[in-house]
């Protein structure tokens, strides 16, 4: 039991985790390995700094706690501080995933499962160097503070990874799939939308023409979509950021008009896959935080420290890769909220634009530049050819005041590669996603 003492802020957080890695590149096992580690992270707040240790030795956390204690000063006004006051006191278990842990599955049957798709990559004579990997994370997470919270919840991903080459004689392309999932089941028989895109893929290899550049009408898949709702935007409500900026408080001033009516984008820790975080790393329970709602600026997202500074609210967005770091702010699932369009009714008005379904990569803050894979024509109102675009780019809320169409369906998506970066903590799991997006005109190359 751990023993808190008076005249301080503490926390402890542990988390035990388990994941399993397998991959395989042009049919030859690479890695395949399962990694359980434990680690706790420990602070002490007494007004003016904290003070942070990070342990693997979780049967003896008092001592590292009684360390960081004899470090700091003890300040009998602590429970006023503004930091302090803000902290909340929440007490719960959730286990969502005590029936169905990866942890229960042997490495063998993750690695058939892995075996039995990658054939799929082959059938078609244009691929060259597949690889695949499967993927998996399960995490027991437990915060306690001295104000009395004591939180438990465990977190799970699993999924399918693949990539491969293709080439037609002068032709190339960088294919890829993913598959990101919270149960092992939902992996199973998943073959045939596999060889769909590599279909789809090998299609575009062999007919995509070089994109006319302009400034044109634009629809945004929900991947596309949530990448840049995250990339563009989501990045630019995490408040740490302008604590020192003043240019960027005085740009990003609540209530401000920022983007079309129809426009909300919402952050919210509870939605479930691989952003599931019901409970931030402050013992923040996860709240639904609008950070645009009705093209009007909402809100952004805090960790204590940012929430005292500006004075604002707790939102659930402490957050910290694992146990070697302390929490800053980050995303968890960030999404844009639908309209009232079936895709047909968003596409039926253009005359001339493209589809980006998906993408490689986004990046960008006041200005975003995102990198599509897979693109197609729109001509007079319907799909048309693929076509090869480089980038699409443009100012963010510009671009934000350009959206004039949105769809009844919103899909949210999970990966189990890759992950947000901040900082020198790289690779956080976070969702993102929305409906098809319609943006009356974007730059594409």
């Amino acid at each position: 039991m751990i023993q808190f003492r008076d005249g301080f802020y503490a926390d402890v957080r542990i988390e035990d985790r388990s994941r399993t890695v397998i991959s395989y590149k042009a049919g030859a096992l690479e890695e395949m390995r399962n990694r359980v580690e434990k680690q706790a992270f420990l602070r002490v707040y007494d007004g003016k700094l904290w003070y942070y240790a990070s342990v693997t030795d979780v049967d003896h956390l008092q001592k590292a706690l009684d360390g960081l204690y004899a470090a700091a000063t003890a300040n009998p006004n602590i429970a006023d501080d503004p930091i302090v006051r803000r902290f909340e006191r929440n007490r719960d278990k959730i286990a969502s995933f005590a029936d169905c842990s990866v942890r229960d599955i042997p490495l063998k049957e993750k690695q058939a499962l892995l075996l039995s798709y990658l054939p799929i990559l082959s059938e078609d004579p244009c691929v060259t160097l597949p690889e695949g990997s499967y993927l998996d994370r399960n995490s027991s997470f437990r915060f306690l503070s001295s104000l009395g919270a004591d939180v438990e919840y465990d977190y799970q991903t699993c999924g399918l990874a693949f990539s491969f080459s293709m080439a037609e004689g002068e032709k190339k392309f960088s294919g890829h799939w993913q598959k990101g999932v919270t149960h092992f089941d939902e992996l199973k028989g998943i073959g045939e939308a596999l060889r769909a895109a590599v279909k789809e893929q090998a299609y575009f290899l062999r007919n995509s023409v070089p994109v006319d550049p302009g400034k044109v009408p634009v629809v945004l898949s929900p991947e596309a979509a949530g990448v840049f709702a995250h990339e563009s935007f989501g990045h630019k409500s995490e408040s740490d950021f302008m604590l020192s900026d003043e240019s960027m408080k005085a740009e990003w001033q609540l209530g401000k008009t920022v983007g079309s009516s129809i426009l909300s984008i919402v952050e919210c820790g509870s939605v479930p896959g691989c952003g599931f975080v019901p409970y931030d790393d402050e013992g923040t329970r996860a709240k639904k935080n609008y950070l645009v709602k009705n093209g009007v600026l909402a809100g952004r997202l805090h960790n204590a420290m940012s929430a005292a500074a500006l004075d604002e609210g707790l939102t659930g967005n402490a957050r910290a890769i694992d146990c070697n770091f302390e929490p800053i702010v980050r995303m968890t699932t960030t999404y844009i909220e639908g309209g009232d369009l079936s895709f047909d009714e968003l596409i039926a008005p253009i005359e001339k634009g493209y589809y980006i379904k998906t993408i490689n990569h986004g990046s960008g803050m006041s200005t975003f530049t995102i990198a599509p894979s897979l693109a197609y024509e729109i001509e007079n109102g319907r799909l048309g050819k693929p076509v090869q675009i480089s980038v699409i780019t443009g100012s963010v809320f510009e671009t934000l005041g350009l959206i004039d169409g949105l769809t009844k369906d919103v899909e949210l998506l999970s990966f189990v590669t890759g992950g947000c970066g901040k900082m020198e903590q790289l690779g956080l799991p976070v969702g993102f996603g929305g409906p098809f997006v319609r943006i009356s005109a974007m730059n594409v190359q």
